[in-house]
């Protein structure tokens, strides 16, 4: 099966936000989920660096500006039905606004 190229196809009418799973390319480990809209991922795939919707905030945000936590993009990919992003990339520093390596770092079981 030939993989297709879903960019275009991606409903943003639809869906004006979809989740973004961040993965560190060096060791594979999912660091953080965050949310892109159309204007964020046409930021992380020209700049070269991650860019997200902040719901709280309302706003476009680079990943690691104020801190220096960059988020070097490797590669993006969508999933098959074009409604989330996975994010592979090269972490400087933390992901998590806690200090910790991941936002993942809470254990329930």
């Amino acid at each position: 099966m030939t993989p297709k190229n879903c960019k275009a196809d991606i409903d943003w009418t639809k869906n004006p936000l979809i989740p973004v799973v961040v993965q560190n390319a060096d060791d594979r480990e999912v660091v953080m989920l965050a949310y892109a809209n159309a204007e964020a991922l046409e930021l992380s795939l020209t700049t070269g660096y991650a860019h997200y919707y902040s719901r709280s905030r309302q706003s476009l945000w680079k990943k690691g500006e104020t801190s220096g936590h960059l988020q070097e993009i490797v590669e993006i990919k969508l999933d098959c039905d074009c409604d989330s992003l996975l994010y592979i990339v090269k972490q400087h520093g933390v992901a998590c606004h806690t200090g910790e390596k991941s936002c993942f770092y809470s254990n329930i079981i």
